[in-house]
Formats: structure tokens, C-alpha cells, sequence
């Protein structure tokens, strides 16, 4: 499953960062950031509970960017 969400970081290279971190997930099969559109595209493994995959996500971006958001 594919999803894309809005998310609220202030650099370029925070979202970078943020990318590599939500790769590292588990449940997330890939995930990308476009920072100019402020969008997250994630693909989610099979099985994947989306929200608790993408609370995970969250709480690894905040450790990068303490004010960040992602609103799924």
C-alpha cells in the first residue's frame, strides 16, 4: 500500500535525515520526502499496520526534529 502525507520540516537536509530514518522502520518498505512540496510518500509492507508503522516514523523524525509533523 502506498500513501503520501503532509509533513512539516524546516530543512532540506532535516528531511534528508528524516528519509533515512523512516527507511529504517519496520512495516515502511520505502519512504521519501519531498521537501519543496512538504509531502512524505510511503509504501508500506505487506501486513503493515499503517498507524503504529507511522507513529514509529514519527517519533524517529522528531528525534532529528523535535517540532516536526506528519498528519496521517
Amino acid at each position: 500500500m502506498k500513501k503520501t502525507y503532509n509533513i512539516e520540516v524546516d530543512c532540506a537536509n532535516c528531511a534528508s535525515k528524516m528519509e533515512q530514518a523512516a527507511n529504517k522502520v519496520d512495516g515502511i518498505k520505502s519512504a521519501s520526502i519531498n521537501f519543496m512540496l512538504l509531502k512524505m510518500y510511503v509504501e508500506f509492507e505487506e501486513n503493515a499496520d499503517e498507524k503504529k508503522t507511522m507513529k514509529s516514523v514519527l517519533k524517529a523524525c522528531k528525534k532529528i526534529e523535535r517540532d516536526c509533523d506528519i498528519e496521517f
